[in-house]
C-alpha cells in the first residue's frame, strides 16, 4: 500500500513539474481558451474564497479536487445555478456513487450558456436581422478514493466543448488530486482533526482549435491574372489555444472540534498558466444539530496577490437536514463581490441517499 501512495504520488509531482517548465512567460492573460473551467463550483467552496482543494468533502470535488471524493459516505446529487456577469448563467450537474471497498465514481456537467447577440456586419452596423447562440460545456467522469485514514487520491477525465455560431472546438483533460491527513495542528489527538493538506492540478490536456463554416470566405487566390477561378471558396486556420492549467496546493486546520461544533480555516495558493499566482483564505463554522441536521457560516477572500484582481470578499451559509434512514437534502449560498463586474451569487442543492 505504501508503494502504490508512492507512486501515485510521483506521477502527479511529474505532471506538475511539467507544466510549470512548459510555461515561457509569467504572465499570459488571455492566451488560453476554455476560461469558463477557472470559474468555481458549488457554494461551499465558493464561499470559502475558494480555499478548497485540502477541505473538499463533497461531490464538488471534481471541480477542487477528486481526491476528495474519497470521503464520500453517502451517494450524492448536486445542483449548481450560477448567474454570472453579462447574463450569462452556469450551471452545473453531479452525481455520485459510493462503493465500499473500491471508491466513488461520479459523473458531472458543467454548462454555461452566453445567450444570444445579434449578428452585425460592416455593412449592416444596426444588425442583419440575425442572432446567434454560444455554449460551452465540459463532462467529467471522476473517481477518489481513500487508500488508508490518511490519504486519498483521485483523478478525472473531462470532455470541453466550445461553440460559437456554426464554429465549434473540442479538447480533452484530466483533472489529478490528493489529499493527506496529518497529526500537525491537532487538537484533539486525532489525526481526523489535525491539519490537511491538498494537492490538484486541473485541466491538463489538449490544445482548441475552432473550426465551422463561418470561417469559410470567398478569395480571389491571383486578382491580377485572367482566367482564374475568380471567388473560390477559402477557410481560415486558426491557432490552436491551451486550456486554463491551474496547479492548486492548500493546508486547513480546525482550531475547533467537537461534537457540537467545528471551526475550519483554509488557505490555497494557485498557480495557472494565464495569470498571476495568488492565495485564497477561507473559513467556515459548522453547527451540530443533533438528530435535526448541521448549520453552517462561511466567509474568506479570493484572489489575494493577484495583478489587478477583480475579486475579493466572499461570504456564504448553508444548511443539511436529515431525514430517516441517511437521507438529507443540503442548501448552499455564496455572495460574492468582483469589483467592477458587481456582485454575484451562487445557489447550490445537494441531495444525500
Amino acid at each position: 500500500m505504501k508503494f502504490k501512495i508512492q507512486i501515485l504520488t510521483l506521477l502527479l509531482n511529474i505532471v506538475i513539474i511539467h507544466s510549470l517548465f512548459a510555461q515561457n512567460k509569467p504572465h499570459r492573460v488571455g492566451t488560453t481558451a476554455a476560461n469558463f473551467l477557472e470559474i468555481g463550483i458549488g457554494g461551499a467552496g465558493s464561499a470559502m474564497g475558494e480555499a478548497y482543494v485540502s477541505t473538499v468533502r463533497d461531490i464538488s470535488g471534481i471541480y477542487w479536487n477528486p481526491a476528495g471524493l474519497g470521503y464520500l459516505t453517502t451517494n450524492e446529487a448536486m445542483f449548481v445555478y450560477h448567474p454570472w456577469i453579462a447574463d450569462i448563467d452556469v450551471g452545473f450537474a453531479a452525481a455520485g456513487m459510493v462503493i465500499p471497498q473500491i471508491g466513488t465514481f461520479a459523473i458531472g456537467i458543467t454548462s454555461v450558456n452566453y445567450g444570444r447577440t445579434e449578428v452585425t456586419t460592416m455593412l449592416m452596423q444596426e444588425g442583419t436581422g440575425e442572432t446567434y447562440a454560444a455554449n460551452e460545456y465540459a463532462l467529467s467522469l471522476s473517481y477518489g478514493r481513500q487508500l488508508v485514514n490518511w490519504f486519498a487520491f483521485g483523478a478525472s477525465a473531462k470532455f470541453i466543448s466550445s461553440k460559437i455560431w456554426h464554429m465549434s472546438a473540442n479538447a480533452m483533460a484530466v483533472d489529478l488530486g490528493v489529499i493527506v491527513n496529518t497529526h500537525f495542528f491537532t487538537f484533539s489527538g486525532g489525526r481526523e482533526n489535525g491539519m490537511s493538506i491538498g494537492m490538484s492540478i486541473s485541466n491538463y490536456g489538449t490544445k482548441m482549435r475552432y473550426d465551422g463554416i463561418d470561417l469559410l470566405q470567398s478569395i480571389d487566390i491571383a486578382p491580377n491574372e485572367t482566367g482564374n477561378y475568380e471567388y473560390v471558396e477559402g477557410q481560415y486556420r486558426l491557432q490552436s489555444w491551451e486550456l486554463p492549467l491551474i496547479f492548486r496546493v492548500g493546508a486547513s486546520i480546525n482550531p475547533i472540534s467537537t461534537a457540537r461544533q467545528r471551526l475550519t480555516i483554509s488557505v490555497d495558493a494557485l498557480h495557472p498558466n494565464n495569470n498571476s499566482e495568488s492565495i485564497n483564505l477561507g473559513s467556515e463554522y459548522m453547527i451540530n444539530i443533533p438528530g435535526r441536521g448541521k448549520l453552517f457560516l462561511r466567509g474568506g477572500y479570493h484572489g489575494l496577490y493577484m495583478d489587478k484582481s477583480v475579486f475579493g470578499l466572499t461570504l456564504g451559509g448553508g444548511f443539511v437536514i436529515n431525514f430517516m434512514n441517511n437521507k438529507a437534502f443540503k442548501i448552499d449560498y455564496t455572495y460574492k463581490d468582483i469589483g467592477l463586474l458587481g456582485k454575484n451569487s451562487i445557489y447550490s442543492l445537494s441531495l444525500l441517499f
